[in-house]
């Protein structure tokens, strides 16, 4: 891969380990962002291993076509689709599937996406810059008891109902257009937040989660992953929010369970069925070095599970 990297990829040796990488393999970068996970797995493969990468985002899809590697092939969509872009490209089950959600460096670093408060810039805040509302069209249009459930039950923020009738109340006077004008008016609704922590955190974050479905979308791939894995195939997950981690464990969990049998029933040890997934090792957090160099990992979680019966 000759193209540089533009961010600091989080979990980046965990996650490729957890792969258990065979040569000849074929493999799913399903948020290739800007590749650095890709670049990890390439390294691994053999001249016919196989590398596909999804992406919604186009910025990261142009990015990912720069890249000459006849074993790397690159497509435009979201994750929930996977299924149908393996279908399109006539592939069967694949060796390893990798997750890794959330935003990228490069989507909070660049102002105009609006996903950070950093900037005053448009509230933008898609991943796919080429359909959907914006934030700002969102909030012009949304009603106040909606957006009060939005910001609550996606950035978990108890001031949900004061925040969404201030935004409400002020886009009577002028539309909420950039990050800054909303910022400023969580700020004046918000008297009290976590040190270190700007007010509008959870607001912006729960904004960014419902306008993109992410965790929709989350609970959407996950099946799919499993139903096009291999016996040993591994699905690896990088998480960044408990809200994502709590849908990862739970399903990872289910996976690993077998269907209940009724209580007595006479059967043999070998006899009893098993789940289609098995947990492998425990939940994966950065550790101190990775922390000090890139401080947006500490909220990662990762989480690994291995297809174990006959797909």
């Amino acid at each position: 891969m000759s193209v540089a990297l533009a961010h600091e990829t989080v979990l980046l040796d965990e996650a490729v380990e957890a792969l258990a990488i065979k040569p000849d393999g074929i493999y799913v970068d399903c948020t290739f962002g800007r590749g650095g996970h890709s670049a990890g797995i390439l390294k691994k493969l053999g001249k016919r291993g196989r590398l596909i990468a999804l992406d919604k985002d186009v910025a990261a899809v142009a990015h990912g076509r720069m890249l000459d590697d006849a074993r790397f092939h690159v497509e435009h969509s979201g994750f929930a689709h996977l299924v149908r872009v393996l279908d399109e490209l006539g592939v069967g089950l694949v060796d390893g599937i990798l997750l890794d959600l959330g935003v990228s460096s490069p989507q909070l670093d660049e102002a105009l996406r609006g996903f950070s408060f950093r900037f005053d810039a448009p509230l933008d805040m898609r991943m796919d810059t080429s359909c959907g509302l914006t934030a700002a069209q969102w909030l012009e249009k949304v009603g106040e008891a909606e957006l009060a459930e939005v910001i609550h039950e996606y950035g978990e923020e108890r001031f949900a109902r004061q925040i969404a009738r201030a935004i409400v109340a002020a886009r009577k006077i002028e539309p909420v257009k950039t990050t800054w004008q909303l910022v400023e008016l969580v700020g004046k609704t918000v008297r009290t937040r976590e040190a270190g922590k700007n007010p509008a955190t959870r607001t912006f974050q729960a904004i960014r989660i419902y306008l993109n479905q992410e965790l929709e979308e989350l609970e959407r791939v996950l099946p799919q992953c499993v139903s096009r894995l291999k016996y040993g195939g591994r699905l690896v997950v990088i998480s960044f929010h408990s809200l994502e981690d709590r849908i990862v464990k739970r399903f990872m969990r289910d996976m690993a369970e077998a269907d209940k049998l009724p209580r007595n029933v006479p059967i043999r040890a070998s006899e009893v069925p098993e789940g289609k997934m098995r947990l492998i090792g425990r939940a994966v957090r950065a550790g101190q070095t990775e922390l000090q160099r890139n401080p947006r990992a500490r909220s990662a979680v990762m989480r690994v599970a291995e297809r174990s019966d006959v797909a």
